[in-house]
């Protein structure tokens, strides 16, 4: 009951954010990457497999979407459609191949061929190349809504966020949800009990290449454009990076993990600016330039401080808490 008190104040809070002031588009933007993170989660926080990949699902919706939207004139919500289904293509090829090993090399093929479709997107016409795809039009909701305005999109981003976030959970609660976390806990026995692990493995990671496909079109749509950035395998370290700061295996963990890697890589240079002329020290005035250094010493402090992440070191103590009481 406490659960579903929280997340419905966290969507009218949501809802109400523009209204407040809050800036659509970076809220917004925080949506996609925590729908990102979120489908991450589903796979290596839920089914214990770690993808170092899951950029190319996210890339790769992006630019057919903004492909569509640009050159076949189709709508948001059918260009939204064809990212989610190219995430998921893409998923059941690069999972039927990977889903055959095991940890590291599970892993190190993962990063291969998405590797391969980085190579294949800086080289292609139809990505526009190391310029990308360029003036994408945001489009009108089912011929009605013109998603111009950035409010409009935000609300329009914003239900299609909550309904993926809701069919995790769903999936998760579901007995096939429980069949994953049994095979993340004891694989042989989930085996020896008569499931088809592959087949399991398999499905979990075309669901997770699916919502990242669909979290790299919303934001192709958001911002008018796609560019390799959003294929490198940086991309899948930046995934990694705020799921594991959030929380493994929480629902909120990668929501709260997405805005504080989000926050820096776009306010580190304000913060930097606000904390020196409070503090007279001149040299945080040059913090903007250290993002990957400061994002990388928030990373080994939570390794090493919180290693539940911030929302499972979060709900532990309070567990602990309840428990003593």
């Amino acid at each position: 009951m406490q659960k579903k008190i929280f997340y419905a104040l966290f969507v009218l809070a949501l809802l109400a954010a523009p209204l407040l002031g809050a800036y659509p588009v970076f809220v917004l933007k925080v949506l996609c990457f925590a729908l990102f993170a979120c489908a991450f989660n589903l796979l290596i926080g839920f089914t214990g497999l770690l993808s170092f990949g899951h950029a190319a699902f996210f890339g790769c919706a992006a630019y057919l979407c903004g492909h569509a939207l640009k050159n076949w004139g189709v709508g948001p919500e059918v260009a939204l459609l064809l990212g989610t289904g190219c995430g998921a293509l893409i998923g059941w090829g690069m999972g039927y191949v990977a889903i055959r090993r095991q940890g590291i090399y599970f892993t190190m093929i993962t990063l291969a061929l998405a590797q391969m479709l980085f190579f294949f997107c800086l080289q292609s016409p139809l990505t526009g190349g190391e310029d990308g795809l360029q003036a994408i039009p945001r489009g009108r909701l089912l011929g009605l809504l013109d998603l111009s305005s950035d409010l409009s999109m935000y609300y329009y981003g914003l239900v299609v966020v909550a309904l993926a976030f809701a069919l995790i959970v769903r999936v998760v609660h579901s007995p096939f949800g429980q069949i994953l976390k049994a095979i993340k806990e004891n694989e042989a026995r989930a085996t020896s009990l008569g499931y088809d692990v592959d087949r399991y493995k398999l499905l979990a990671f075309v669901i997770s290449a699916a919502l990242a496909g669909l979290a790299g079109a919303l934001k192709a749509q958001l911002f008018g454009f796609a560019t390799l950035t959003d294929v490198h395998w940086a991309m899948s370290g930046s995934v990694v990076l705020m799921t594991l700061v959030g929380g493994l295996a929480t629902f909120s963990g990668p929501i709260v993990g997405a805005f504080v890697v989000v926050l820096i890589e776009n306010k580190l240079g304000e913060i930097g600016s606000f904390i020196a002329r409070h503090s007279g020290i001149e040299w945080f005035h040059t913090l903007g330039d250290s993002v990957t250094v400061v994002t990388g010493a928030i990373f080994i402090v939570c390794v090493l401080a919180f290693r539940r992440g911030i929302m499972g070191e979060l709900a532990d103590r309070l567990a602990r808490r309840a428990h003593k009481t």
